[in-house]
């Protein structure tokens, strides 16, 4: 290039680089919105609006009583999906996502969807009708001033369990579904998530053809089964003739082979997402480093071996080894109950997790001379072919939950006591542990919602008696439990079978029950014999179970694909044969005590011991005997009896429906 041309290409560049406009000044940010005023709305609206916005944020409790939320009063829910509380809150203010979700809290409306098909506004009506029948309750839990090792723990068990609840959605065959939820539709994602699955399971919609999360035609199929068969009529009564050793191991699939069935082991037929999470329990056993935490520890690893290769007695063993003296732990991860899927037979998989609560020793001290003396009333009462046996089970320990997953997180209410496991050597030895739930309903909205379901349905004598306090209920959860492990239970066999085999599963999870309840109902009168209870106590007990069995039977006694309640069903033949006996009177013409309504209960605390005995007789009889005309004949006279479903199913369903059941919710910090 010459230099003349190269000094007139520099004099252009430079003309051009002085001629250039400056740059423009950089835009000013919008302006941050003001907050909005955070007394819009009420406490129990916001956490109703909230679920049905999909949004993670619950108002506990309004604790200055200035009906605003403020920051110090949300928690921040786990599971519903991926959020940390600073995403809400920033020190001690909302963030500009919290104060955009209140706004859209505070204008939303339950109106269906404009522009929508016809039957699409139907089904999210239908959606947002199920929603409102679940009352959001949050059972709360703080670590974040706990140990580091305590973190830890919280921070790998939170993380196996959410792996079980997605292990289990698999086992439902629900796993996934929920991304043909459209993005607008937040109200079913919030459905999908409280039922995993797209099914409506409250008692005003379960029925209800509109009433799914997905717009889309899907009956999910259980994947423990093969799907083919499942739309067959009695599926289950073909696998039990065809299949009979691979239907009734419980920790198995069925699959097909050739023109049969075979069992495969659940963890080859769910291998990746049982390794998963026995790498999070193996994790959380390393960080366990205290020595009062050995058996914990040692469970941990056990139920993480029990994943990889099934070894789920083993898991038991390190499992038995554990209660409320010797770890502030309390953690069940596995396979175990089977009410939720058609046959009733395949275990579910399943986590609770808790700390260890020492009221429970009180109750300990009390039951633990008795263990023997309870086991030969049950046998007298049960009768031949059944003998007393020497008994050495636990007595429950009491928890306080911090998160339940996969089959023991219930859509609306809660377990709130259980004893495991159900089969194998350690309950065969009576060497099993029983737990109580004692921090559930123990929220003031949910005491005071109690009280008033109850005064819609009792007479002003039988409120009389009525007790908010826990210790009757937590009474009767204990002594439930603590029956599963005396007289005939699961693997007791009477002419060679076991109930299961003996019923068929549906029957026999209804007749375990019941002779569970039942007990519970027995011994807190034989209790008063004792000494260890006041006469004054046992009325007040009776009351909440007959509040309690109210509550089971307002909800139906079928599923809408026709499996029993179980606890519906225990519940609807304790009251037949107590109306009976006259312990339980139905007074049509008498006002209830809310003065509203008309017919109310009332009881004949006189009479509560000797139906009691009659009633156990009946429910421990069939076990022992092995009876299922006799068990079938209790379900035809008090569950199918059209009186029964006329004179006390109607009126309870009517009444209590009104309410809204609680459904839980969890907040953990750490």
């Amino acid at each position: 290039m010459s230099s003349r041309l190269a000094l007139t290409l520099s004099l252009s560049s430079a003309v051009l680089a002085c001629s250039s406009p400056p740059p423009p000044a950089p835009a000013k940010p919008p302006p941050t919105p003001p907050p909005p005023a955070y007394d819009q709305v009420d406490r129990q609206a916001f956490n109703r609006t909230a679920a049905a916005l999909f949004l993670p944020v619950f108002w506990v409790e309004d604790k200055n009583g200035d009906h605003k939320v403020d920051p110090g009063e949300i928690a921040v829910l786990y599971g519903v999906k991926p959020s940390q509380r600073s995403e809400w809150v920033s020190g001690s203010a909302f963030t500009p996502a919290f104060n955009q979700a209140y706004l859209s809290i505070a204008r939303s409306s339950t109106a269906a969807a404009a522009g929508l098909a016809p039957e699409e506004q139907r089904r999210r009506a239908a959606i947002l009708k199920e929603l409102s029948q679940g009352r959001p309750t949050i059972v709360a839990s703080d670590f974040s001033a706990a140990s580091e090792e305590d973190r830890a723990v919280v921070t790998h068990v939170l993380k196996a369990m959410k792996l079980v609840e997605d292990l289990h959605l698999k086992q439902k065959g629900t796993f996934g579904l929920d991304a043909k939820i459209p993005a607008d539709d937040l109200a079913s994602r919030m459905v999908f998530y409280r039922n995993q699955g797209p099914a409506c399971e409250a008692p005003a919609t379960e029925q209800d053809p509109d009433c799914t999360a997905l717009n889309t035609k899907i009956s999910p199929k259980v994947t423990v089964y093969p799907a083919e068969i499942q739309d067959q009529k009695d599926f289950c009564q073909l696998l039990e003739k065809s299949a009979k050793d691979a239907y009734l191991d419980h920790f198995s699939v069925v699959v097909k082979e050739g023109e049969g069935f075979k069992g495969v082991p659940y963890h080859v037929a769910y291998k990746a997402e049982m390794e998963a999470v026995a790498a999070e329990l193996d994790t959380a056993a390393g960080v366990v480093k205290s020595a009062e935490e050995a058996l914990f520890k040692a469970y941990l690893s056990a139920a993480a071996k029990a994943f990889r290769d099934g070894s789920w007695q083993d898991a038991d063993e390190a499992w038995s080894k554990m209660n409320v003296k010797n770890s502030k732990w309390y953690l069940r991860i596995g396979p175990d109950e089977v009410y939720w899927e058609p046959c009733q037979q395949k275990a579910g998989f399943h986590a609770s997790f808790g700390s260890t609560n020492k009221g429970s020793l009180e109750w300990q001290g009390k039951l633990e001379p008795l263990k023997d003396e309870m086991e030969k009333e049950i046998a007298k009462l049960a009768g031949a072919p059944y003998k007393a046996r020497k008994v050495s089970f636990a007595l429950p320990d009491f928890m306080d939950v911090i998160m339940n997953a996969g089959d023991s997180r219930s859509a609306s209410g809660a377990t709130i006591g259980q004893s495991l496991p159900n089969w194998g050597k350690v309950v065969d030895e009576g060497r099993g542990r029983t737990v109580a739930m004692v921090n559930f309903y123990s929220d003031p909205d949910s005491v005071a919602t109690l009280k008033e379901k109850a005064r819609t349905l009792l007479c002003k004598s039988a409120m009389a008696m009525y007790t908010s306090e826990p210790g009757p209920q937590i009474m009767s959860t204990v002594l439930h439990e603590a029956a599963h492990n005396l007289g005939p239970s699961h693997d007791y066999r009477a002419g060679g079978k076991t109930d299961d085999e003996a019923f068929g599963g549906k029957l026999a999870a209804t007749m375990e029950e019941l002779k569970a309840q039942s007990s519970a109902l027995y011994f807190t009168d034989w209790l008063v014999t004792k000494g260890v209870i006041t006469a004054d106590d046992a009325a007040k007990a009776h009351v909440r179970d007959v509040v309690w069995g109210l509550g089971h039977i307002s909800r139906g006694m079928y599923a809408p694909s026709g499996e029993p309640k179980n606890y519906s069903q225990l519940a609807s033949i304790q009251f037949g044969v107590l109306m009976a006996e006259k312990a339980l009177i139905w007074n049509a013409e008498e006002m209830a005590d809310n003065g509203t309504d008309k017919g109310c209960l009332s009881l004949d605390i006189t009479k509560w011991p000797a139906a009691t005995k009659k009633l156990l007789g009946l429910a421990a009889g069939v076990k022992a005997r092995a009876d299922k005309k006799g068990a079938e004949k209790l379900k035809k006279d008090y569950v199918d009896d059209a009186k029964m479903k006329a004179n006390i199913h109607a009126p309870v369903a009517e009444r209590l429906l009104r309410f809204s059941k609680e459904s839980f919710v969890y907040a953990v910090s750490y």
